[in-house]
């Protein structure tokens, strides 16, 4: 195959057998592994067993779909429909929750994945109970199901909440997981808990899916969990070949136990050949360096240096002074020629992207909450994906006894085409202001509230008439407007601003796995710090991650306070200064 590096070249022509691909950021890692998975399809020949390609982000499976769909049109020597590709947890449901576990989670329907927004999780026997070390046990809300996280610790499950960047002990996790089971209810953790005990309680099943899936090939493996750990040791015990391909360096999942070293002790495992790629096709040679030396890598940058201004560089900003920063972070990157619609400013926490992007206050009550936080999201952000996905999961929440898995089918298009209709209603919804969701400019406790209500309650009677889909008793309560402000959602001046400047604001966790013109890293002293100890802890790696997003422009933002400790270190691993806001 072509237009691929020897070192690529190298792992697409591998034996067919077990691999540890260790690859630096940038490296075309993604591309590799669609190639390897083509080569592996077409050494297989006539054989039944199927390849599957893994990853763990929809937008990731996007890529690999559209990618092996680019290079194999026209290859009938190539079998597509031996070759899946999915995410982890949608292997996991497809392949194991949805025919299998029934059994294991003792319910008589097929097992559903839960939004958070269903009516029945109300009940107060489904709740699980978070015990903090000092004060009251409090419940989960279902809206934080989420939040519940389930990992193996010497082959124990062990229950979690995530709260503050704290996970705090769950005081009846294996009680609540098994009511909620009685009724077909996972989240995605819980789902990873109840496929290991399907494996383990089911070992005909095991041997049937390790001949069905002769050999599995999973991206961005640093990600990959205990859970997950779990269900491939199982899956390759019983005679699946498994590959991973990863950058040990970008492990930020420490709550679910991914840290990437599993990546790197798999390629020791007896059986499993070790590869590398080293070469570097995002980022100049100016970022790259500073990469390198975070990391202690030698990896070679495969970009020449632009002539315009470009590189890593660090600013000093007061906490009162971050919407300037950002401003003359737009400025610095038109500059410098690149584009505004292709860069992002990225920051540790949810709670202070939401700030910087104007969506921090809470703003309406249940689900209005939910419909007004999708109308900032499309008006302010123009992020109107995430404003789908939060009309999806209101809608449902006004429907009584909604299909299982129905906010699923609606937001996932590839692996529900048969609700199109359905989606297409809601996305319709989503984006027209002037028929659907209100502008978030309008006033909110009257004009916004009376439209949204109004549009809903038309929206749900075509959803009845078209769907079959029956809409709740209780509207007008589901719909109170308490907590609206008498103020618009978002003022028509931020819209403005935001349309001519767009620049994307997002968590490191949110972006990693994508590439951007320009970078901002807004960083306390703390994340500096752990970034220039290198990637030996989490904070750390998520440093390296923020920095290696950025192909030509990279800027930190230091808390002013702290640069006088920090310039000299800064300076010395190759940032330039470009002084304060």
């Amino acid at each position: 195959m072509s237009a691929l590096s020897d070192e690529q070249q190298t792992i697409v022509d591998a034996p067919l057998e077990p691999m540890s691909v260790i690859a630096c950021a940038g490296s075309g890692k993604t591309r590799t592994a669609v190639y390897r998975v083509i080569e592996m399809r077409r050494k297989l020949g006539e054989h039944r067993g199927r390849v599957a390609l893994l990853s763990f982000s929809n937008v990731a499976v996007d890529t690999f779909r559209a990618d092996f769909r680019a290079l194999t049109d026209g290859l009938h020597d190539i079998r597509h429909g031996r070759v899946e590709i999915d995410t982890m947890d949608g292997f996991i449901t497809t392949s194991i929750l949805r025919a299998h576990a029934y059994r294991t989670m003792g319910c008589d329907r097929t097992p559903f994945l839960v939004a958070g927004t269903e009516p029945f999780l109300q009940n107060k026997d489904l709740k699980f109970w978070v015990q903090p070390a000092s004060g009251k046990a409090f419940p989960v809300q279902p809206n934080d199901l989420h939040k519940v996280v389930v990992n193996l610790q010497a082959g124990r499950p062990t229950f979690q909440f995530r709260q503050h960047g704290a996970l705090l002990p769950i005081n009846n996790g294996p009680v609540a997981t098994a009511r909620l089971g009685a009724v077909g209810a996972y989240t995605h953790d819980l789902g990873r808990y109840w496929c290991h005990r399907v494996l383990t309680e089911q070992p005909r099943l095991l041997q049937a899916l390790a001949r069905r899936y002769s050999h599995i090939l999973i991206d961005e493996s640093q990600d990959i969990g205990t859970l997950h750990q779990a269900i491939l040791t199982l899956l390759a015990s019983a005679g699946s070949q498994v590959s991973l391909i990863g950058d040990p360096h970008q492990g930020i999942y420490g709550f679910a136990g991914a840290d990437g070293k599993f990546l790197t002790s798999y390629g020791l495992t007896q059986g499993v050949s070790s590869y590398g790629l080293t070469r570097n096709y995002r980022s100049v040679p100016a970022i790259l360096t500073i990469a390198n030396g975070l990391s202690s890598r030698t990896d070679m940058a495969n970009r020449p240096t632009p002539e315009a201004q470009h590189g890593a560089f660090f600013i000093g900003y007061k906490a009162a002074e971050q919407e300037q920063l950002v401003s003359a972070f737009r400025a610095a990157t038109t500059a410098a020629g690149l584009r505004l619609e292709h860069s992002a400013v990225i920051c540790r926490g949810r709670e202070q992207v939401n700030k910087l992007a104007g969506s921090g206050t809470v703003i309406g009550q249940g689900t209005v909450k939910g419909f007004a936080s999708a109308a900032i999201h499309r008006d302010k952000r123009q992020d109107y994906l995430s404003a789908f996905k939060a009309v999806a999961g209101c809608i449902v929440s006004l429907l009584v006894d909604p299909p299982p898995r129905l906010v699923e089918m609606i937001t996932q298009q590839a692996r529900y085409p048969e609700v199109r209709l359905l989606r297409r209603e809601i996305w319709s919804f989503t984006r027209n202001p002037d028929a659907g969701l209100p502008a978030a400019t309008l006033q909110a406790d009257a004009q916004w509230h009376q439209l949204l209500c109004e549009r809903v309650k038309a929206l749900l009677q075509r959803l009845r008439d078209g769907h079959g889909l029956t809409p709740t008793t209780t509207l007008g309560n589901k719909l109170a407007k308490k907590n609206l402000p008498s103020t618009p959602l978002v003022p028509a001046a931020d819209l403005v601003e935001t349309q001519d400047l767009p620049v994307r604001i997002d968590t490191v966790h949110q972006v990693k796995g994508e590439s951007f013109d320009a970078v901002l890293y807004l960083a306390a002293k703390d994340h500096v710090e752990a970034l220039l100890a290198g990637v030996d802890t989490e904070v750390g790696r998520i440093g390296y991650v923020a920095v290696t997003r950025a192909r030509d422009l990279f800027w930190l933002g230091v808390p002013h306070n702290a640069l006088q400790t920090l310039r000299p270190i800064l300076l010395s691993r190759g940032f330039q200064e470009v002084g304060t806001v």
